[in-house]
């Protein structure tokens, strides 16, 4: 697979194609060219860019046309796509953010803006790329899709940054006449101040002749607080080398040739529109990433989880050399309930049986269900007395009251047998740690059997590895 970026140029002039191709070609981009809307689909469909610019006006549409024929295929909804208009065309500008357009490029541009821009938006896209799987929008390893459509919030936090109060009262009212944001201007002097109070949705800043200007940027966007809000930079003239730096430096769009509050804002809807996408994005991964260590029924970790975490405790373990214990429990006749009273009955016993369990351990290490009725308890820097303690009061909190087959209905006893190993004497190196867990992991196992063989509802405890 080639690691070029592909980026289709569409124009109706093939003189603009050529020399787009030529600029991009330069910059070790892959080139496909078309030059209209008939046949857009299929092309589309067979070179898969990562990004589209296009004529303002194509021989049978618009720009805004190829956005609408690029978001029909799977997988590339959110490919950007630049819109390039006639010089000096604010109209044309404006139309197009109007119109969803990723940004807008006007002739004639220099290289150094063409590419920065280009390096942003594929930045932006691979932020996206990389909180989806496959060629879908669904979140990482989950089952449920993501909602269509992400609405951005009705009224988000916008904050002005500027070097002199007037020009933040002014620009703090021209946008508030715009649109309804949650709106507030600070000065660049007293950024400190600024980063202390509540993180906005999005910043623009005042983007004048001095370099401290573009380190704020910078300074925002490697912030934690501030990594993800949007950036939105004016400068106030036609400075293309600054306005790459200012991409370069994180800002996310670039307003040239001075304030524009109905640009700014048309900017600020689509870049805000498309935080809310991420945001609810990031949300997903992380909560499925959680998910992906808890067992569903009992809310419990689960057996992933319980390896990582008894390689962690024996990690610890062998740094500061003091015993831990694996335990495992199983409940004693399980199979029983569920073919007396049915499995809703036995799934109602493994819940509170899980939260019995919980309370029990208290704080101190770990519990997780790993099997049908089977649960697998760590606890590090623990004696062997105490662990012993600890393994009855869990074999206790079993057995120590019936319990409810359901909401309202019948209850049952139920006792569990549990087997306990201790790692105190075997402290391996860092390379031979897993296969260690394994052995204690076996050597609970079968101190569980013991317990189960000897009658069930008891503590065996496992005197050697083997």
């Amino acid at each position: 697979m080639s690691v070029q970026v592909t980026i289709l140029v569409l124009d109706g002039v093939s003189t603009n194609r050529i020399m787009l191709k030529v600029q991009l070609t330069a910059a070790w981009y892959h080139v496909v060219q078309g030059e209209k809307i008939d046949g857009l689909l299929s092309l589309v469909r067979r070179t898969q860019p990562d990004l589209v610019l296009t004529a303002q006006t194509l021989p049978d549409g618009t720009a805004a046309d190829v956005k609408k024929v690029i978001a029909t295929v799977p997988g590339l909804e959110d490919v950007p796509v630049v819109a390039i208009a006639a010089q000096n065309d604010r109209d044309a500008r404006l139309r197009a953010l109007k119109d969803g357009l990723d940004d807008v490029l006007t002739h004639p541009f220099k290289d150094a803006l063409l590419l920065a821009r280009i390096r942003s938006l594929l930045r932006a896209h691979a932020i996206r790329q990389d909180l989806q799987v496959g060629t879908g929008a669904q979140p990482i390893g989950f089952g449920e899709p993501a909602p269509a459509i992400i609405r951005p919030p009705k009224s988000a936090k916008v904050s002005v940054l500027t070097h002199a109060v007037q020009t933040g009262v002014l620009w703090q009212k021209a946008l508030s006449d715009q649109r309804q944001h949650t709106l507030s201007w600070h000065l660049q002097s007293n950024l400190q101040g600024f980063l202390s109070g509540a993180v906005p949705d999005a910043i623009v800043v005042e983007l004048g002749p001095h370099p401290s200007d573009l380190n704020i940027l910078a300074d925002l966007r490697s912030r934690g607080v501030t990594r993800n809000t949007v950036l939105i930079g004016v400068l106030k003239d036609n400075d293309a080398v600054q306005a790459s730096e200012a991409l370069d430096r994180g800002a996310d769009a670039v307003c040239l040739g001075g304030f524009c509050a109905q640009e700014i804002q048309l900017r600020l809807d689509n870049q805000i529109a498309r935080k809310a996408r991420l945001d609810h994005m990031r949300i997903s991964l992380k909560k499925g990433l959680a998910d992906s260590w808890v067992d569903p029924l009992t809310g419990l970790h689960n057996r992933r989880f319980a390896m990582r975490a008894l390689d962690q405790i024996a990690r610890e373990s062998a740094r500061t050399k003091r015993g831990f214990a694996v335990m495992l429990a199983d409940l004693d006749h399980f199979k029983t309930i569920n073919d007396d009273h049915g499995h809703a009955s036995g799934d109602h016993v493994l819940t509170q049986a899980a939260e019995r369990l919980r309370s029990a351990l208290g704080p101190r290490g770990f519990v997780a269900r790993i099997g049908g009725e089977e649960f697998m308890i760590g606890v590090p820097d623990v004696s062997p007395k105490q662990a012993v303690r600890l393994a009855e009061t869990l074999c206790g909190s079993i057995c120590s009251a019936p319990f409810q087959l359901s909401e309202q209905g019948p209850e049952v006893n139920v006792t569990v047998s549990i087997g306990l190993k201790m790692s105190l004497d075997a402290f391996p190196g860092r390379d031979s740690l897993t296969p260690h867990v394994e052995t204690l992991i076996q050597s609970a196992d079968k101190a569980l059997y013991s317990a189960k063989k000897a009658g069930r509802n008891q503590v065996s405890i496992r005197q050697s590895a083997a």
